[in-house]
């Protein structure tokens, strides 16, 4: 039986950790109940205490990202409450980034559970909060969530490449279009112009940091103008 390196007790959190070293140093795919319990040093029946199998685990992992967001967006444990919803909204959004950016693991992970993890219904939760706070109804607040999409947390998947875990590299995105270049000018073209660099944070071939900002930002702009036409207006005075 393996022996554990620390004599600190097992713990769910402690699980979890291991398990976001793991898929952090090498894919998400690599994230098993044998590879946790031998990284944590014990027999993998010992993890079942804590999850209750692969599915608990990657489950975990969620609520583990959630909980950083969480953390990103509140650093002093203090949610923002600002003038401007589109500032609060937007600095929540820039936080899922940034611990997406992390994890390149963590959209595909998202994208994939069946059911959705309580701390991702808490999430969303503040951040309707932030528009109700700001003067939103309920319906325009629904329809800004659905707008929003995946980019709430974070990521914008790309049009055309459903990348996997970690993203497509320039040289396997540049290949598959490559062999489209025939047939679609316009889009290869478009594709051989916006392959980014490595000094840009990018989650999938066209999910830069730059994009995802100006989406972002849109989208805020166009839900603000939203709010302001749907705001009641002050009947004018009658002229004598």
């Amino acid at each position: 039986m393996p022996r554990r390196t620390s004599a600190a007790p097992l713990s769910r959190a402690g699980v979890l950790a291991a398990a976001t070293a793991i898929a952090d140093a090498t894919g998400l795919g690599e994230v098993t109940m044998r590879r946790v319990a031998a990284d944590l040093g014990v027999e993998a029946m010992s993890l079942y205490h804590y999850v209750s199998g692969k599915d608990d685990l990657l489950d975990g992992l969620v609520e583990a990202v959630m909980a950083e967001i969480t953390r990103e967006a509140a650093p002093n444990g203090v949610e923002r409450a600002g003038e401007d919803w589109r500032i609060d909204v937007r600095e929540r959004c820039l936080a899922a980034r940034r611990v997406m950016i992390r994890h390149p693991w963590a959209p595909a992970l998202l994208s994939s559970r069946t059911t959705v993890p309580l701390a991702v219904y808490l999430y969303y939760e503040g951040l309707l909060a932030d528009m109700i706070n700001g003067g939103f109804t309920y319906s325009l607040g629904h329809r800004a969530l659905h707008a929003l999409g995946s980019m709430a947390l974070g990521f914008d998947r790309g049009v055309f490449s459903p990348a996997p875990a970690g993203g497509l590299d320039d040289a396997a995105a540049e290949a598959e279009f490559a062999e489209l270049a025939a047939m679609l000018p316009q889009l290869s073209a478009m594709a051989a112009s916006e392959f980014h660099d490595n000094a840009d944070p990018t989650l999938d071939w066209c999910d830069s940091q730059t994009e995802f900002e100006f989406t972002l930002d849109l989208l805020l702009d166009g839900l603000q103008r939203a709010h302001e036409a749907a705001a009641p207006r002050v009947p004018r005075g009658r002229r004598r």
